[in-house]
């Protein structure tokens, strides 16, 4: 896993909590990612593959963020979406970490690092976007049947 020294947001987010408290609830690897801005391995995520019809929320906060029938199969070793459930679910902010521009993406609700949204890559979706998304910044609620 890498991690970076995450952006500051001028955003004040209507969940926050002290460190300590974000190191009690979250077990070392989820802290590591939601509250360091670390990536989790390619292709270890438990929803990289993952059909199941539902709306993915934020692991840290339970905020609503994506839904399954915006993600799609990209094969980049993570889940992959092509818009988020609302507009206003997501915060995008600059990231000039590992020598490279890109845009990160975190949970407009705590501020959680989810992972970087990506353009213009040629996959045939509605936005041409692909939000590639930590699985374990992510909670899956199956559609009840």
């Amino acid at each position: 896993m890498t991690a970076h020294t995450p952006e500051t947001s001028s955003k004040t987010y209507s969940v926050t909590k002290t460190d300590a408290e974000w190191r009690a609830q979250l077990d070392p690897q989820e802290y590591q990612v939601l509250r360091q801005a670390g990536t989790e391995r390619p292709f270890t995520g438990e929803y990289e593959d993952t059909t199941t019809e539902g709306v993915y929320a934020c692991r840290a906060c339970g905020a609503e963020l994506f839904t399954s029938s915006e993600k799609f199969a990209s094969h980049c070793g993570w889940p992959s979406f092509f818009d988020p459930k609302d507009s206003d679910a997501v915060e995008l902010l600059e990231d000039d970490s590992l020598g490279m521009r890109r845009v990160e993406v975190r949970c407009a609700t705590c501020g959680s690092h989810l992972g970087h949204v990506f353009e213009g890559e040629g996959y045939p979706t509605p936005t041409d976007q692909r939000y590639c998304i930590n699985s374990i910044s992510l909670s899956l609620r199956p559609t009840q049947a």
